[in-house]
């Protein structure tokens, strides 16, 4: 039996072997920093031909790989991938500090920020600094005013996609969040962890002028009114 001979191209930058030519020419261009395949429609550059034609469904909004679980459907190959994981619960990206587990590899990035203390985003306008990109870009939008997001209903503006959703069920009177223990419904999340905290009697929010403790951030803040009235 004869045996081939596989051909070897090595990178003369840092040495990384492929078997393949055209692999090695692909790898060069990390070396380069060099984008050679430019989107017609918004100029953006990429390095490689197959992440512009998946970049290109972000303008058709064409989304091939659906979920076969939840038909959900995404852009890219990868974001289904990460997608399922969802369905699974594996999380395998797990945090070498505190032994949290994660679904994406992204998600554990962003949870060490929280141990390093580190906020690399920083704000151009008032140097506030944050731990996450999409932190910074939504601080970035008080600053301009701009408020993007409108209400269909009743024609309200929010400055965050975020904020619209909450509002959003003011209108359908939906409350997806219900306590576990008295099945008290509430529409958004916050509220409900604030709720749980009367089950538990903690109270974290403590007046630093005359060390009253409450429970749900709001009823300090109404009680702060009580000393400038004084």
């Amino acid at each position: 039996m004869q045996l081939v001979q596989l051909v070897t191209h090595v990178c003369e930058i840092c040495n990384k072997a492929f078997t393949l030519k055209n692999a090695l020419k692909y790898h060069l261009l990390t070396h380069t920093k060099e984008k050679p395949h430019v989107c017609d429609i918004c100029g953006k550059a990429f390095a490689h031909k197959h992440y512009i034609k998946s970049h290109l469904l972000t303008h058709t909004n064409e989304k091939p790989h659906v979920c076969k679980i939840c038909s959900k459907a995404f852009t890219q190959s990868g974001n289904l991938k990460s997608h399922l994981l969802t369905h699974s619960k594996e999380k395998p990206h797990i945090c070498k500090i505190c032994s949290k587990a994660f679904t994406l590899s992204s998600t554990l990035k962003s949870h060490l920020l929280t141990h390093v203390k580190e906020k690399p985003y920083v704000c151009e306008v008032c140097s506030k600094a944050f731990r996450h990109r999409l932190s910074l870009k939504s601080h970035v939008a008080t600053h301009s005013n701009e408020k993007p997001h409108i209400c269909e209903t009743c024609g309200k503006v929010f400055t965050h996609k975020s904020n619209l959703k909450c509002h959003l069920l003011t209108h359908t009177k939906e409350k997806p969040y219900v306590c576990e223990i008295c099945s008290k419904a509430f529409a958004l999340n916050h509220h409900l962890k604030s709720h749980l905290l009367t089950h538990s009697k903690q109270k974290p929010y403590v007046c630093k002028l005359c060390s009253k403790a409450f429970t749900a951030k709001g009823s300090l803040k109404s009680h702060l009114l009580t000393h400038i009235k004084e």
